[in-house]
């Protein structure tokens, strides 16, 4: 029981910080904080996504940030590449996926930290509000 509450507690935490935009927090808190495996640690990052994402779905159609335009294409190849991707990721092993995930993570803190000192992260001003590029 003590191990479920553990996982339901990274969970929040994961969640909370993924919904501020750090989601790729909760596969090292896994890792480190519980005896799951870096597969097993994806594989839970996986399926906390989708009602994160569904959420964010339903958050940006009522904001009016939302094409439909073009989103069904997106979710065909994404379910493709996540299928490969997952499949690919069964085949290479838990060490090497860590060492990999890991790069990952550096390299995306390197390039953050450099768009924050420059001074751009991206988002275009819009009558005044930050915006992500979407119109409505």
């Amino acid at each position: 029981m003590k191990e479920y509450f553990f996982y339901f507690l990274i969970a929040l935490v994961g969640g909370v910080i993924s919904g501020m935009g750090g989601g790729t927090l909760l596969i090292p808190l896994f890792t480190i904080f519980t005896s799951l495996s870096q597969i097993e640690a994806q594989g839970y990052n996986l399926a906390a996504f989708i009602p994160m994402a569904a959420v964010a779905l339903v958050i940006h159609k009522k904001n009016g940030y939302l094409k439909a335009k073009g989103l069904l294409p997106l979710i065909i190849s994404a379910a493709i590449f996540s299928v490969a991707g997952g499949c690919l990721a069964t085949l290479v092993g838990s060490a090497f996926l860590k060492k990999l995930f890991g790069v990952f993570l550096l390299t995306l803190s390197v390039w953050q930290t450099f768009y924050l000192f420059k001074g751009e992260n991206g988002d275009k001003k819009v009558s005044g509000k930050r915006h992500s590029g979407a119109r409505k």
